[in-house]
């Protein structure tokens, strides 16, 4: 019971190194892990605060990221620590955990319960992102409007352009836009960060699809 709720918490089973995975009991923790997280609706990442952030931490939570889950970042023994390492811990967490910048991160004690009232703002703000839909109307004003300030860089001497889009679901939110020609990757993370600048969608993943308008042939 967090903050007058029940709230369900599955503790997945611990993920080794990827040479350790491919056999006997280590094997099947990862498919209960994997499970477990297909069946959750927000993933709580906890990390040992004091200690570096290891390549199964980032592994851990680029699983929460595939899997669509809305995150949440915990902080485990934060109250241990000294100034000097929390300063070298934020450090870390923006080098490392840069591509998740837009989780919201929680410090807490997991043996003491010092802040933990604090984990269920950060839940209840992922989920509600998770679940966030944008108006048609109001997306297409944002992408024009975004497009005529900032147009895809030219491609074999063609300017791909956005012809309209549309949300085609949450949990998280997926965008399909339809195009003239293909959007490069970078040109897509560019609209994710104004997405989420502009709307929010603090603690969920946000993907984007294309759709590409073949050219109809001419008859003769």
């Amino acid at each position: 019971e967090l903050g007058g709720r029940l709230w369900r918490f599955v503790d997945t089973a611990g993920i080794r190194r990827r040479q350790h995975m491919a056999h006997g009991a280590d094997y099947y923790a990862s498919l209960r892990t994997a499970a477990a997280m297909d069946r959750a609706e927000v993933a709580v990442v906890l990390l040992e605060a004091p200690h570096v952030i290891s390549e199964q931490d980032v592994r851990i939570i680029q699983l929460a990221l595939e899997s669509g889950r809305a995150l949440v970042l915990a902080y485990n023994k934060w109250d241990q620590m000294d100034e000097e390492r929390r300063h070298q811990l934020e450090k870390e967490i923006d080098r490392d955990l840069a591509h998740v910048a837009w989780a919201p991160r929680v410090n807490i004690s997991a043996l003491t319960g010092w802040h933990k009232d604090r984990l269920v703002p950060a839940l209840d703000t992922a989920l509600e992102s998770w679940d966030r839909r944008i108006p048609t109307g109001k997306l297409n004003a944002f992408l024009g409007e975004l497009v005529a300030a900032h147009p895809h860089p030219l491609r074999g001497g063609k300017q791909p352009r956005i012809l309209f889009a549309t949300q085609a679901s949450t949990r998280p939110p997926t965008f399909v836009l339809f195009t003239t020609g293909f959007l490069d990757p970078g040109y897509r993370r560019f609209i994710v960060r104004r997405l989420r600048e502009t709307f929010g969608f603090e603690g969920t993943p946000i993907e984007i699809g294309m759709r590409i308008r073949e050219k109809r042939a001419r008859r003769r």
